[in-house]
C-alpha cells in the first residue's frame, strides 16, 4: 500500500509538471513563437489567451508587441561640402512578423545590432550626400522681422532640408528591414552640432550679419533723424514768418490808429492842441529828467514855457 501511494504521488507530480510545462499564457503585450528542438513550429501566436504545447519538447519564445526605442551613437559625420558635424539620432521600431523575426534575428538584441548597422550607415550616407545647410535647416522660410531682407540675402537656398533627409533615411531603412520581420516606425535627428572649426565659422557669420543689420538700422535712423530735423526747421521758419507777418500787421494797425489819433488831436480846437502839447511835454519831462538833472534851455523853448507857468 505504501509503494502504491508513493507511485500515485509521483504520477501526480509528474502530471502537474507536465501540465504546467504544456500551458502558457500570452498577454496583450506579447507575441509567441513555438519552437521544437530549436526550430519554429506553426504560425506565431499574436492573440492573447491560454495556449498548450508539448511539454519538454516545445518551448514558447516571447517577443515584444509594443513599440520599442532605438538610440544611435553620436557620430562625427562629414557633409558633402567637406564639413564635419556631430549627429545624434533615435528611432522607434516594432516587430511586425515574429516568425520571420525569430528566423532572421533570433532575439531583440540581434535586432538592435542589425538596426544599428542599417540606421547608422544610412545616416552617414545621406548626410554625406548633402551640404551642411541641408542637414541643419528644414526649409527656405525666413522669420518675419524687420531685417528679413538682410537675413534672406545671407542664407543659402536649400533643396532637400532636414525633414526630407530624415524621411529618406526612414524609407531606406524599411527597405532593408522588410525581410527581417520588423518595421522602423519613426526616425529623427536628436541633435546636430558643429565641430569647433565650423562653430567658429558660424559664429563669425552670425556676428557679421548682426553688424550689417545694426548698420542698416543705424543708417535708417540717421536718415529719419535728418528728415525730422528738416521738417522741424521748415515748420519753425514757417511759424516765425507767420508770427512776423502778424506782428507787422499789428504794428501797422497800431501806427495807423496812432496817426489817426494824432491827426484828430491836431484838427481840434487850439485848446485841445495845447492840452496835447502839454501832455507830450510832461512825457518828455518824465523820461528825460530826474532829481539830479540840470538843464540849460532857451527862453523860446516850449519846455521853458511850461516850467515858467508851473513856477
Amino acid at each position: 500500500m505504501k509503494t502504491k501511494s508513493i507511485l500515485i504521488t509521483i504520477l501526480v507530480i509528474i502530471t502537474l509538471i507536465g501540465l504546467n510545462s504544456s500551458v502558457f499564457i500570452v498577454q496583450e503585450k506579447d507575441q509567441v513563437v513555438i519552437t521544437q528542438f530549436g526550430r519554429p513550429v506553426g504560425e506565431a501566436i499574436i492573440e492573447p489567451g491560454m495556449y498548450f504545447k508539448v511539454p519538454l519538447i516545445q518551448n514558447a519564445n516571447y517577443f515584444e508587441k509594443r513599440v520599442m526605442e532605438w538610440n544611435g551613437d553620436p557620430n562625427q559625420v562629414p557633409t558633402k561640402d567637406k564639413k564635419f558635424i556631430f549627429v545624434d539620432t533615435y528611432a522607434r521600431w516594432q516587430i511586425t512578423d515574429p516568425l520571420q523575426f525569430f528566423k532572421r534575428l533570433t532575439n531583440e538584441r540581434g535586432a538592435q545590432s542589425r538596426i544599428d548597422d542599417i540606421l547608422d550607415g544610412d545616416t552617414r550616407d545621406f548626410i554625406a550626400n548633402n551640404d551642411i545647410e541641408e542637414a541643419v535647416r528644414t526649409s527656405n522660410r525666413v522669420p518675419e522681422s524687420s531685417d528679413t531682407d538682410i537675413i534672406g540675402d545671407s542664407l543659402a537656398k536649400i533643396y532637400v532640408g532636414r525633414d526630407k533627409i530624415q524621411q529618406m533615411i526612414l524609407e531606406s531603412a524599411n527597405e532593408q528591414t522588410a525581410d527581417l520581420g520588423i518595421e522602423i516606425l519613426d526616425f529623427r535627428f536628436k541633435r546636430i552640432n558643429y565641430v569647433q572649426e565650423v562653430q567658429d565659422q558660424v559664429y563669425e557669420r552670425m556676428k557679421s550679419e548682426r553688424f550689417r543689420i545694426a548698420d542698416k538700422f543705424r543708417s535708417e535712423g540717421q536718415g529719419e533723424a535728418s528728415r525730422i530735423n528738416g521738417e522741424k526747421e521748415r515748420e519753425l521758419k514757417n511759424i516765425q514768418s507767420l508770427a512776423f507777418r502778424d506782428a507787422e500787421m499789428i504794428k501797422g494797425k497800431a501806427d495807423a490808429n496812432a496817426a489817426l489819433i494824432y491827426a484828430k488831436a491836431y484838427d481840434r480846437s487850439s485848446q485841445s492842441r495845447s492840452f496835447y502839447g502839454f501832455l507830450k511835454s510832461m512825457e518828455t519831462f518824465e523820461k528825460t529828467f530826474d532829481g539830479k538833472t540840470s538843464i540849460f534851455i532857451s527862453t523860446d523853448s516850449e519846455l521853458y514855457k511850461y516850467l515858467k507857468k508851473m513856477d
